[in-house]
């Protein structure tokens, strides 16, 4: 008997998966296999979207046990109140651990100064470093995707990282038919990314299939924002707004979450998933080109984040 075609699969094939199945099975078997592999992983949480959907793809991998993995999230302390909350309820409603490494903890050690422009997501590294070498994890899974940017679309699913956080791709493995190596020498780590080969749209058709709550902010709300270098920022203690730049309430939503110095909004009036994803496949520019202030560093730069740990 030939069994019924899913939804979006291939009908010359009965057996092929659909999309969002095929992404989904990717994903689930990445993280069955460094559960198998090593001996101390653990998935970046921020309460953004990609955290979110990992999160919900790594419940589903393990389902009925418990994730064998903890979470980390890099509190840069210029996080939106709104996502944080949403982090701390996962945390507890699943019962997993919460590492949080703190950039103000090492600001008022003195181990990072304050840039002059009040961002702190390049002060990520250090924090992020330190609690990988004090937790001893092997396995750093992170939400990155190839459409993101170019720095990242160079990225293997597993991605070697020497004992300093460097990222060297004369040192990557090729990963054929989905075999993946995960060796790697005593100080050393892997960056596990199992949403590289999903997109934004796909993401948010996942999210709207499976149901997934996510913070109220990706959704349209009135905003106190203010205008800078093209995009809309929220104020906050960070150093925004500065002399001359006004601040006014908007329709709008946020297409990603980081760091507010450096995180844009959007004028939108998607209020629902359906909405949402229609927005998204009308834009012509990338979640993170649209909205992060970072990304207009040149693609040099980008490489000299990635070689110093920082993707």
């Amino acid at each position: 008997m030939t069994p019924p075609a899913s939804v979006g699969a291939d009908t010359d094939n009965p057996y092929a998966l659909a999309h969002l199945d095929a992404l989904e099975s990717e994903a689930v078997h990445i993280f069955r296999e460094v559960a198998g592999e090593f001996e101390r992983p653990v998935i970046l949480f921020s309460g953004g979207k990609d955290s979110i959907v990992m999160l919900h793809l790594a419940l589903k991998a393990f389902t009925p046990a418990p994730v064998p993995f903890a979470l980390l999230h890099v509190d840069t302390g210029h996080n939106f109140p709104e996502v944080i909350d949403y982090r701390d309820r996962v945390a507890e409603r699943h019962g997993l651990r919460l590492h949080v490494a703190s950039v103000q903890e090492f600001i008022d050690r003195g181990e990072l100064r304050e840039r002059p422009d009040g961002t702190r997501n390049p002060l990520q590294t250090v924090p992020l470093l330190d609690a990988i070498e004090k937790n001893r994890f092997d396995a750093v899974f992170g939400g990155g995707r190839r459409d993101e940017e170019k720095a990242r679309a160079k990225e293997r699913v597993f991605s070697l990282r020497d004992e300093f956080g460097g990222w060297d791709p004369r040192r990557q493995r090729p990963e054929l038919w989905q075999l993946y190596n995960g060796r790697h020498s005593p100080g050393e780590h892997v960056r596990v990314f199992p949403l590289s080969n999903w997109t934004e749209l796909d993401v948010w058709q996942y999210i709207e299939r499976e149901k997934i709550d996510l913070p109220a902010i990706y959704y349209a709300h009135e905003r106190e924002v203010f205008s800078r270098d093209g995009m809309w920022l929220a104020p906050g203690e960070w150093g925004g707004p500065r002399e001359g730049e006004r601040i006014e309430r908007r329709l709008v939503r946020y297409r990603t979450v980081g760091d507010m110095s450096c995180t844009g909004a959007v004028d939108s009036q998607a209020a629902t998933i359906s909405q949402v994803i229609e927005e998204i496949a009308a834009s012509r520019l990338t979640e993170r080109g649209a909205t992060r202030a970072d990304d207009k560093l040149s693609e040099a730069a980008m490489e000299d984040r990635k070689r110093e740990g920082y993707f």
